[in-house]
């Protein structure tokens, strides 16, 4: 059983968080568990939301799980390529990233996760970079010609993400990635948390969203969901837009990741319900 005392959990979690009783049947279950965390780009540009969640992560790594964060950035990168007069198409959800975008990415993410390294450190937290210039884990694989640098992961370097770990700091990964010649690829963040939560076998990966999780037919939040049920939906047409990939890539890791959660990083310590309380949050999707 973990060793935290009751008045140190009083201490750690919020006050409109998760009991501390309910949270003592949940610190053995998740205890030096990979929990991969994967955060979207509207919910990182509400400051107070972004601070809490951070926040929230650092409870995580407090109650001795080994939370790993994988963070988007489009809006930033959006208003920047504006601010600079850029413009960048998409095809297919995917941003087409030539030579001058993808040096344009590549500084906007990497700026933004130091941001995030310090903000954990703000809240008593060692967390550490991986980008395409840091401690780089992702090697890809480029998707096509006609998209520039824009890849696919195909090996995560799992030795780099342990050994942070075990330095007892948080590793915060951006959605960068070199092919075999070293350059540097723009990739889809729930791609690289799908990819790293599977290269890990993760006890979970949690998708941070703006919305509640999945719903049904009529409109009512389904708490929990297998594979086969999922796939049904789809065919159905009950599931579609932004939440077909989400859930094609839960389908896909089914097998290695033990449940991909989706939750609303709108409502308050959303990730601590979901992990430490017996309601939970958002959808869990099983095999």
């Amino acid at each position: 059983m973990s060793f935290l005392k009751e008045e140190e959990l009083k201490n750690i979690l919020p006050i409109n968080g998760p009991s501390v009783e309910e949270v003592k049947k949940y610190l053995n279950k998740y205890e030096n568990e990979y929990i991969c965390i994967k955060i979207g780009g509207s919910i990182l540009e509400d400051l107070i939301l972004f601070k809490t969640l951070i926040k929230d992560i650092s409870i995580l790594k407090k109650l001795n799980f080994n939370p790993i964060l994988i963070h988007g950035g489009g809006k930033r990168l959006t208003a920047k390529l504006s601010q600079l007069n850029v413009k960048s198409n998409f095809v297919s959800g995917l941003r087409v990233s030539d030579g001058k975008v993808i040096n344009i990415i590549e500084d906007v993410f990497v700026k933004f996760n130091k941001e995030i390294v310090e903000e954990f450190k703000n809240n008593s937290s060692k967390a550490r970079s991986i980008t395409s210039k840091e401690n780089n884990i992702i090697n890809v694989n480029t998707v096509s010609k006609n998209l520039g640098f824009v890849g696919k992961p195909n090996k995560i370097n799992t030795e780099i993400l342990k050994e942070i770990i075990k330095a007892n700091e948080i590793p915060v990964i951006a959605p960068l990635g070199l092919n075999s010649e070293s350059q540097v690829h723009n990739i889809n963040a729930d791609e690289v948390a799908t990819a790293t939560a599977s290269a890990l076998n993760a006890r979970r990966l949690i998708i941070i969203s703006d919305v509640a999780g999945v719903l049904d037919k009529d409109n009512n939040l389904i708490s929990e969901i297998n594979s086969n049920k999922v796939k049904e939906m789809i065919v159905s047409g009950e599931i579609s837009g932004g939440m077909l990939p989400k859930l094609n890539n839960a389908i896909s890791i089914a097998s290695k990741v033990k449940g991909t959660v989706i939750i609303d990083g709108r409502t308050m310590h959303s990730i601590l319900h979901e992990l430490l309380s017996d309601k939970g949050s958002g959808t869990l999707i099983r095999k």
